[in-house]
């Protein structure tokens, strides 16, 4: 019997080890890094979407698809911000002759723009 086998039906490697052959896996040991909105999404897919999140898990690509979610969402909210601050006229003047009122419909704003990221794109 040969040591090693390959696979081309799933792409695995085989190694003989006493009378059956055991697939050649590697442990990705790096800490996959992503931000809010990743980790959002990761719980998401966990509790209502079990069937894809193993399909990303086991095919290695969950960690590429949480920091595309999360570039995405950053990026969505930032623009969501800048639009609604237009419409709201929350400029840096009223910033500075009010600081209390601009702080409070910032925090407003990002909230309305939060809410539209994670419907559309981070809950779906």
């Amino acid at each position: 019997m040969k040591k090693h086998i390959y696979d081309e039906k799933n792409g695995l490697s085989y190694t003989l080890h006493g009378d059956y052959y055991l697939p050649g896996l590697v442990l990705n040991e790096e800490e996959p890094t992503y931000g809010k909105y990743g980790m959002l999404r990761k719980q998401y897919l966990k509790e209502y979407r079990p069937a894809r999140y193993q399909c990303l898990l086991l095919t290695g690509k969950l960690t590429e698809h949480l920091n595309q979610i999360d570039r995405d969402a950053r990026e969505q909210v930032e623009m969501l911000m800048k639009q609604m601050a237009e419409e709201q006229s929350v400029t840096e003047t009223l910033k500075i002759r009010d600081q209390m009122k601009w702080v409070g419909l910032m925090n407003n704003i990002r909230t309305s723009a939060e809410k539209i990221v994670l419907k559309e794109i981070v809950y779906i």
